[in-house]
């Protein structure tokens, strides 16, 4: 539902973003620039590094990728920063707090307290100060598990986000453990109420497609009256999405989830090896191509959240120019 503003400018959209780790948090520090009425859902499949370890001697939600999202959403002022450093802060000892990030610790702290993942997000959100809310996507701990081919031929299946990241074979299909896991109703509202949906960018088999493989969730996003964005990757990720191009994401998507249309999709014309290929990829899913250079300006595979803010807004606004980008 578009919110109104007060300052007699077109109403701002109320968007959702989908997703994980850097990609989720670069397309918040984009969407900043755009709307102040934002929603991060994020996933809850890391089992490595600092949320790892919390996740398994605490048995809550691994709190990692809600940690990013809530640093990506802090206000540009010293109090924000100061708490965006603060959040990602890790320690470096010889003990057992090596490599914990303070954030995890704040997160886990509260949800102990409190014996609720979303309202403890919120009241961290609060301290924050942050501009949006910060949601898990699953009400429990998920595992991916990925159908493999290795170099021959071979098949093999791997399970574990971390693991699924780096394997050095061809991920033919990923699900997760539980294989119907019950989704986080404040995401599911929050997907319902929207007026655009964005995934992406992000891991695609680990933080991006996870979404569509929860049940309601994915039945939210279907049926959503928002209008849905993808937004594509800079480079192929090292060992999840080796050889793939901007086509094979979008058909990738497609396969886990043949019922999911898009409105648009966007990637950066350096990014995109094939226009034809992808144009005919987003034919598949209904959406229309929108090429923008969304990259920083050295050319690093990192996206500009100005660039990518203007694309965004581009895209909401139904402001196409050049579908090429040029």
């Amino acid at each position: 539902m578009t919110t109104p503003e007060s300052n007699g400018q077109a109403p701002a959209p109320v968007v959702v973003s989908l997703g994980g780790g850097h990609g989720l948090a670069a397309t918040l520090r984009a969407l900043r620039h755009v709307s102040p009425h934002l929603t991060a859902v994020v996933t809850v499949a890391d089992d490595g590094g600092s949320s790892g370890r919390l996740r398994h001697e605490l048995g809550m939600l691994p709190p990692g990728d809600l940690r990013m999202a809530l640093a990506a959403l802090c206000d540009d002022s010293p109090w924000g920063r100061t708490w965006r450093q603060l959040l990602q802060h890790r320690f470096r000892t010889d003990g057992p707090l090596d490599g914990h990030a303070v954030g995890n610790l704040l997160i886990v702290a509260v949800w102990d307290i409190l014996n609720g993942a979303v309202e403890g997000l919120d009241w961290v959100a609060q301290l924050l100060g942050t501009q949006g809310r910060v949601l898990p996507m699953a009400a429990v701990p998920l595992d991916i598990e990925a159908d493999v081919e290795m170099p021959g031929g071979a098949q093999r299946v791997v399970r574990g986000q971390s693991r699924v990241a780096v394997t050095s074979g061809t991920i033919k299909h990923v699900r997760l453990i539980p294989d119907e896991p019950p989704a986080a109703p404040t995401a599911v509202q929050a997907v319902r109420e929207a007026d655009w949906v964005v995934l992406g960018p992000g891991s695609w088999y680990t933080s991006v497609i996870p979404h569509l493989l929860v049940p309601d969730l994915a039945s939210a996003l279907m049926e959503t009256s928002a209008r849905r964005a993808l937004t594509l990757n800079l480079s192929p990720q090292l060992g999840e999405t080796d050889g793939m191009g901007a086509g094979d994401h979008v058909r990738t998507l497609h396969e886990h989830a043949p019922g999911f249309r898009l409105d648009v999709v966007i990637a950066d014309p350096a990014a995109v090896e094939d226009i034809d290929d992808l144009t005919a990829a987003c034919d598949l899913v209904g959406a229309r191509l929108l090429l923008r250079q969304v990259r920083v300006s050295s050319g690093e595979p990192l996206h500009d959240p100005l660039r990518l803010g203007a694309a965004y807004r581009d895209a909401f606004e139904g402001v196409w120019g050049d579908l090429r980008g040029k």
